[in-house]
């Protein structure tokens, strides 16, 4: 996940319960992205085998379209398009100029779409105007990345060489590449994967989140009409089924995995691709913490708090610092300051621009984050604010930013990925401490450390085992992205996360 900017100044308290009134017709505001015409195999539209699903929106749970369920056979045709491709096509071995250009053109595209994807953003995933930076313009940003990496040196010679020559070192293409992504940063993580899967040479067959499936048929729908991409190159699969799913996992035409979401589910994947030892990308759930350490202005930080642990994306991410370690003396100030910011986010629809934080996926969401705290109370927590669905809307997708004190860590909501808009504040004594509490979780994705003093800061950071860390709120852009421990494993972004997606081959060379 990218890192979320800094947020604007809160506005006051709400008037109601939410920012204004929903709008109904949310097909009409999500534009024309919403017309679905099959699903995208070997550079062609097809009538999917087992019918069409709804997709439903975030905000309402009404449907905003029908999108098309692709059968097991429908996509291992999508899987035999890639292998085809990546086997006797031109992609693998092409001027690097020409697959540049290609992604460059992707990027141009998604760009000048820019209007229709926000649309949809707002009504599929609920998306907000705060978010646009990160859900709706890295996306081009990214794959304009990846034309910038097509054009990376594939060979470069070891500097030792061997013994009567010199020694060559080769990045090739894996060669298929299937892509599965989850729902809270759908377009996001869709081209994270893609461009530099594409760059590197691959072919791919994307399927996303059965909750979120319309942007990804959206990037098919772009590449085909604006791209000079090869047929077979990129194939896009939507479906529901379990059993198709697991097809992109299993086929033994498949070369690599490259998954974002749950580890419970990259645990299964892990040992259904283990049967023919799929290379793998796993980048999976967080339990991120952030470390205050004592001197730091704490008025002037805990707008910022709120939002990168709590209200990004009504705490939809896998990268939310979840855990806020604050020093004993500063707790009480600290919970009460989150707190009344807390109460002052204007939660509502993401078609209102005066919306901060949106809904959950899903009711189902909700329900399992509401859940989560009820449980958490019974163990102790004190609800400083929030902790249910705003006043009116009970029963919906929303959930009010919680910030629960009095929190074991060794307690499931301290322990767990909540997936939703609850803040935990725990109290250290000594650094050592708040070292340990950090490390303390089964997951390490993100993290993050404030003080007055950037050495500290830094020695403190360099002893947190997470993925990233940023220090006194210094961006992470461009950098290695991805996670120690059940946070999964391999990196994207940047140069490493283009090598992610080669293999290396050493040539000796006689001199």
């Amino acid at each position: 996940m990218t890192t979320p900017a800094t947020p604007g100044p809160l506005a006051g308290p709400m008037m109601g319960p939410m920012a204004g009134p929903l709008v109904h017709d949310r097909k009409t505001s999500a534009g024309s992205l919403t017309d679905v015409r099959g699903v995208y195999i070997d550079g062609a539209w097809h009538e999917p085998e087992h019918g069409w699903f709804e997709d439903r929106c975030a905000t309402t749970g009404e449907t905003i379209s029908d999108v098309p369920n692709a059968s097991p056979d429908q996509v291992g045709a999508a899987v035999a398009a890639a292998r085809k491709a990546a086997d006797t096509g031109d992609w693998p071995s092409a001027d690097p100029a020409f697959r540049s250009r290609c992604l460059s053109q992707l990027a141009q595209a998604l760009e000048d779409a820019r209007h229709e994807l926000v649309a949809l953003g707002r009504v599929e995933w609920g998306c907000t105007a705060d978010e646009d930076r990160q859900q709706i313009d890295a996306p081009a940003m990214m794959a304009m990345g990846g034309s910038q990496m097509a054009l990376a040196p594939i060979e470069e010679a070891l500097a030792a060489g061997g013994a009567t020559g010199k020694v060559l070192v080769r990045h090739e293409p894996v060669g298929v590449v299937s892509v599965l992504t989850p729902w809270n940063f759908p377009h996001t993580l869709n081209l994270m994967k893609l461009a530099p899967a594409l760059a590197a040479g691959n072919t791919v067959v994307l399927k996303p989140s059965p909750l979120a499936p319309l942007v990804g048929l959206a990037v098919a729908d772009l590449a085909d009409r604006c791209t000079d991409l090869p047929p077979g190159v990129l194939n896009v699969v939507s479906t529901e089924g379990l059993e198709a799913s697991q097809v992109l996992v299993t086929d033994p035409r498949v070369d690599m995995v490259s998954f974002t979401g749950a580890t419970a589910t990259g645990r299964q994947i892990m040992s259904m691709a283990g049967e023919t030892l799929k290379r793998l990308l796993l980048e999976l759930g967080g339990k991120s913490a952030t470390v205050v350490l004592d001197g730091t202005d704490l008025d002037a930080l805990l707008p910022r708090l709120l939002y990168d642990g709590c209200t990004f994306h009504a705490g939809q991410a896998c990268i939310l610092r979840s855990r806020l370690l604050v020093p004993r003396p500063l707790l009480d100030a600290t919970v009460t300051g989150l707190a009344d910011l807390a109460r002052a986010v204007v939660v509502g629809d993401p078609l209102d621009p005066a919306t901060q934080m949106g809904p959950l996926i899903s009711t189902d969401q909700a329900a399992r984050v509401a859940g989560l705290v009820d449980r958490a109370r019974q163990e102790g927590a004190v609800v400083a604010a929030g902790g249910s669905a705003p006043r009116g809307l009970e029963g919906t997708s929303f959930f009010a930013p919680t910030v629960l004190s009095g929190v074991d860590p060794r307690s499931e909501i301290a322990q767990s990925e909540v997936f939703g808009p609850v803040l935990c504040v725990v109290p250290y004594d000594e650094i050592d401490d708040a070292v340990a509490l950090a490390n303390d979780s089964a997951y390490g994705l993100a993290g993050s450390v404030w003080g007055p003093d950037d050495e500290v800061a830094l020695a403190v950071a360099r002893r947190m085992r997470t993925g990233q860390v940023e220090v006194n709120g210094t961006g992470l852009g461009g950098s290695p992205f991805g996670g120690f421990k059940q946070s999964g494993f391999g990196r994207e972004g940047g140069l490493i996360g283009l090598r992610s997606y080669t293999e290396t081959k050493a040539i000796g060379f006689p001199a």
